[in-house]
């Protein structure tokens, strides 16, 4: 079924038809609230009865509920609606164009998606939060040049995770903020005849109502900023749970193994956060560069916008759930292969600065061996190895 059916004499060639046909099911219970709305105001200006108003909100209610009913044959999901509505389906049609109605159905979907979002942002950062309180006393080091530079605590480390989130949140709220204003009396682009009562929100330029996609676009930029820090986290994760690392042994019931090489266990979930980081990225530029050359008001160019938020949607609440999976952390109670950082927490009436620099001189295939026996949880090994560099060290110092 199609809304302009009476311009043009004939059918569509299929292949042009499956072309041209939106891939925007899942618009359909936010569309069911837009036209809800329109309905409303249709009703307060009189152009719609009590009765069939009544109608078209119970209707509305069943086919938000039943995805089944958006059909092939359905150019759109505005078309699907209106031919479940029937009779009446044509009649609130009235004072609206497919333009400020899909729109609408959009900027819904997206403040939703951002709800949902932060939610799932929410629950992350209070995994981070627990599992930097367990690990508050966990030394460990930090980098610069991803080089061993300074102590830290893991428990500060995953703050500094919690702060990256934080800031998504924020993000999230502001692309909430953008998509709330409605574009519903906008029509085509230049409003109607019809004096109907403004929506709520309702914004200032019809040409701008029905062209904007900012807001599409800060979603979209809140997600690609997100999963730019998901996939800084993700590195470190791999990185923490190789053996080179060894701060870290991820749960099995979150990794896989190999085929050929029984002794792995591989990163799976953070590798493939990381992975689709790109993918969010490119999702962005995709539709920053759909929007660039299109003159305004309304061009098909449009349908184009819904496929990346969707997309984007799915990952966002998916990268999240499974990194809120908590790997078990090796460092607690070791003797790390970083034993400088030991030296440097004992006193600093001792000078640990050049204590360090001293040990730092010993063979590098000592520092291997320590690193070896850490990672395979021989801790009496690598205090075997790091207690005389250490020994030796203050030894030193005090001569």
């Amino acid at each position: 079924m199609t809304t302009w059916s009476g311009r043009v004499e004939g059918s569509l060639d299929p292949d042009v038809w499956e072309f041209l046909r939106a891939d925007d099911a899942e618009l359909l219970p936010y569309d069911c609230e837009a036209s809800r709305e329109h309905a409303e105001r249709l009703r307060d200006a009189g152009l719609l009865t009590a009765d069939e108003f009544d109608e078209v909100e119970g209707k509305l209610a069943e086919i938000a509920q039943d995805p089944n009913g958006y059909l092939d044959s359905d150019e759109d999901v505005h078309s699907a609606i209106e031919r479940l509505l029937g009779d009446v389906g044509r009649k609130i049609h009235a004072g609206r164009s497919r333009n400020d109605q899909v729109v609408a159905a959009l900027r819904l979907y997206v403040l939703d998606a951002c709800a949902e979002a932060r939610e799932a942002i929410d629950a992350l950062a209070l995994v981070c939060l627990s599992f930097a309180e367990s690990e508050a006393e966990t030394v460990m080091p930090g980098y610069t040049h991803l080089q061993r530079a300074q102590p830290v605590t893991l428990g500060h480390h995953l703050l500094a995770w919690v702060e990256m989130l934080d800031r998504d949140r924020t993000r999230f709220a502001l692309a909430a903020e953008a998509a709330s204003a409605s574009p519903l009396g906008a029509g085509a682009l230049a409003g109607s005849t019809l004096e109907l009562p403004p929506p709520a929100g309702q914004m200032r330029n019809s040409i701008d109502a029905v062209s904007d996609r900012d807001f599409a676009l800060d979603y979209l930029y809140a997600a690609a900023v997100l999963f730019t820090h998901l996939s800084r986290i993700g590195e470190e994760i791999v990185l923490w749970a190789s053996a080179e690392f060894g701060f870290v042994r991820l749960p099995e019931t979150a990794s896989t193994g190999s085929s050929m090489m029984p002794q792995k266990l591989n990163p799976d979930v953070a590798e493939l956060v990381r992975g689709k980081a790109g993918t969010v990225l490119g999702r962005l530029a995709g539709l920053l560069a759909t929007l660039k050359g299109l003159p305004l008001a309304y061009d098909r160019d449009l349908q184009e916008d819904k496929t990346p938020v969707f997309a984007t949607r799915r990952d966002v609440v998916l990268a999240l759930q499974q990194l809120e999976i908590e790997p078990r952390t090796v460092l607690a109670n070791r003797v790390l292969a970083n034993f400088y950082i030991a030296s440097n927490q004992r006193s600093k009436a001792e000078q640990p600065l050049k204590i360090v620099y001293e040990v730092t001189k010993a063979p590098a295939s000592a520092f291997a061996l320590a690193e070896f026996y850490v990672a395979t949880g021989n801790d009496d090994g690598a205090r075997s190895i790091l207690q005389p560099l250490t020994s030796d060290a203050r030894a030193g110092e005090r001569s």
